[in-house]
């Protein structure tokens, strides 16, 4: 049985991007969305449209996506909690369920979004946990990738750390954390927080400051590459394994 009237419920979902072609649902790849989205309607016997806070690309991760639908389904959120857990494959994990008041939208109500980036630097990659670190042999110089990390505080535009292949109307953004810290072990992180993101943002700006911390740019250079809004100007895109999205505020 089902009600005439929809009520929208919020996801917090974990997921190992590993085996996925992306968050967007593509018509021959295996995406979160269609995953999340197949489980949905076994469970309420209608098509469910399920919208992320936003896009992960293939091979990037997620500890706190957030996503929203709508439905007519009788059942409650923690319906909704314990039967997507039990359909769900094992890389993807709902966190949390929730009602939410009719108005609220996972992708435009977004504040801010943070991302975290995963570096191993030692000459010995590993077997472990492979799939969820860019391992990098040389030396990094920290403090240099600290300095230029610190630059991109503020509110800039970033179209020189913009991917090709999806236009924005603006790129302009305002980035409130941007920081590198040594966890142990070889282990590096790179946080940013921000309150929109370009398509390859992070890889480029984590490509750049890997660069820096390798000596092949310099680590005042940063302010200049931003001004210049030429991609050329800055580093590498960084692969997508390494890059986890953490939390999403609203």
């Amino acid at each position: 049985m089902t009600e005439s009237s929809p009520k929208t419920f919020k996801l917090i979902i974990e997921y190992d991007g590993s085996g996925f072609h992306g968050w967007q649902r593509q018509k021959n790849d295996r995406t979160v969305q269609e995953t999340i989205e197949n489980a949905l309607a076994v469970m309420t016997r209608e098509p469910v449209t399920v919208i992320g806070s936003g896009r992960t690309d293939a091979g990037v991760h997620a500890l706190a996506q957030v996503a929203g639908f709508k439905t007519r389904s009788r059942l409650d959120a923690e319906a909704f909690f314990n039967g997507l857990n039990s359909l769900l494959p094992g890389d993807v994990v709902i966190r949390a369920c929730k009602q939410m008041p009719d108005n609220f939208h996972a992708r435009f109500d977004v504040a801010s979004k943070r991302y975290r980036y995963h570096i191993l630097n030692r000459p010995i990659a590993t077997a472990i946990g492979r799939q969820f670190v860019w391992h990098i042999r040389r030396p990094l110089d920290m403090a240099a990738m600290a300095k230029a990390a610190g630059s991109l505080l503020g509110t800039h535009d970033f179209k020189a750390f913009e991917g090709t292949g999806s236009p924005r109307d603006h790129t302009v953004r305002t980035v409130t954390d941007s920081t590198v810290k040594e966890t142990g072990g070889g282990n590096l992180t790179y946080d940013i927080e921000a309150n929109g993101f370009l398509r390859f943002m992070v890889r480029n700006i984590v490509g750049t400051l890997v660069e820096v911390g390798l000596g092949k740019i310099d680590p005042q250079a940063l302010p200049t590459i931003l001004l210049s809004k030429d991609r050329s100007q800055a580093g590498a895109t960084a692969p997508p394994q390494g890059l986890f999205l953490v939390d999403v505020a609203y």
